[in-house]
């Protein structure tokens, strides 16, 4: 079995790599060729933490992962970082376990290349402003997402805390982000200089807010993933706004903001506009309102499809393990 540590996906394996994939990826499960049964998620909510499982197969390559993340908001604390994850890849044409990679990375990477492909299609094409709202570890890779397929001229950050802004900042300067970057007082101040809208963050009120939101927006919401968590505003979410979600069946399940207004009736599931899968494989479903909303919660055939993909690209350059 081969072991892919961080360091080594790191270097190798880059976030035009993820698109692509991702992309191949939702072409497959068009084509019914994915099997992805809902995640497990374990609460622990002494913690305000979670373990997430997911499984999936790709019956195409005959490839088949599982993922292990754990979310443990607190772990800054104590050194070790908030998320964690390992992915097992099996063969499924003899049953061989094939590989064993960090997730941390590739949950960041993966997260970012689904919210590249959203903004590449649903983002006016020369939206070149960029806010970001919450920069802790799922953010980074969220701005080279967009910076992957928009030029973009400013970038607008805002987190509660100042310091990890201006770290924030020193860090996508360092990646070579050459977008001039403004640490904002208020997510308003971000949001309402902004066309394209990054939000990762676990808030459980509203941190986007309509009033703040220019005409012409694309809102990529990829923070909360638990039915008690906000970050859009629910007047935002409308039949006259267009949705775009990464998987149905998830977001039905745990995008708490939509469930919420689907369950105070100002909007419904049957509103959604399109699936990514629907957007990668249809050409004609284009940015057709003022204001655009991708939600994203993630989906185990997400997680297969760098999996495998760093899996074809390094495994000359893995480390080769025995179990037995």
């Amino acid at each position: 079995m081969l072991l892919f540590d961080a360091a080594l996906i790191e270097q190798h394996y880059k976030m035009a790599d993820a698109i692509k994939d991702v992309k191949k990826t939702l072409v497959a499960k068009a084509n019914g060729k994915i099997q992805s049964p809902e995640r497990t998620v374990l609460d622990v909510e002494e913690r305000s933490a979670s373990s997430l499982y997911m499984p999936c197969a790709n019956m195409e390559s005959e490839i088949a992962s599982i993922k292990i993340v754990s979310i443990f908001p607190d772990n800054p604390q104590i050194g070790l970082p908030t998320t964690q994850g390992i992915i097992l890849l099996t063969s499924f044409s003899d049953g061989q376990h094939l590989a064993a990679l960090n997730a941390s990375y590739l949950t960041r990477l993966r997260t970012g290349a689904i919210s590249a492909v959203a903004t590449e299609r649903y983002a006016l094409p020369n939206a070149s402003t960029l806010a970001v709202i919450g920069t802790g570890a799922m953010a980074f890779e969220q701005v080279l997402g967009v910076a992957e397929v928009r030029d973009l001229t400013d970038i607008y950050l805002y987190n509660r805390s100042i310091e990890k802004t201006a770290n924030f900042k020193e860090k996508l300067e360092q990646e070579g982000i050459t977008a001039t970057i403004h640490i904002c007082e208020s997510a308003d101040e971000a949001t309402s200089q902004s066309l394209i809208i990054n939000c990762a963050t676990r808030s459980q009120t509203a941190v986007i807010r309509k009033e703040a939101i220019q005409k012409g927006a694309h809102i990529n919401g990829v923070g909360s993933y638990l039915p008690e968590m906000r970050e859009i505003d629910i007047d935002l979410i409308t039949k006259e706004h267009q949705v775009i979600v990464d998987d149905f069946s998830g977001v039905q399940h745990e995008a708490g903001e939509f469930m919420a207004a689907v369950a105070e009736g100002k909007w419904s599931w049957d509103d959604v506009y399109a699936t990514l899968e629907d957007t990668v494989v249809n050409p004609f479903l284009t940015r057709q309102s003022d204001i655009t909303l991708f939600k994203c919660v993630g989906a185990a055939y997400y997680d297969l499809a760098v999996a495998e993909g760093v899996y074809n690209k390094l495994k000359s350059k893995a480390q080769n393990i025995s179990l037995t």
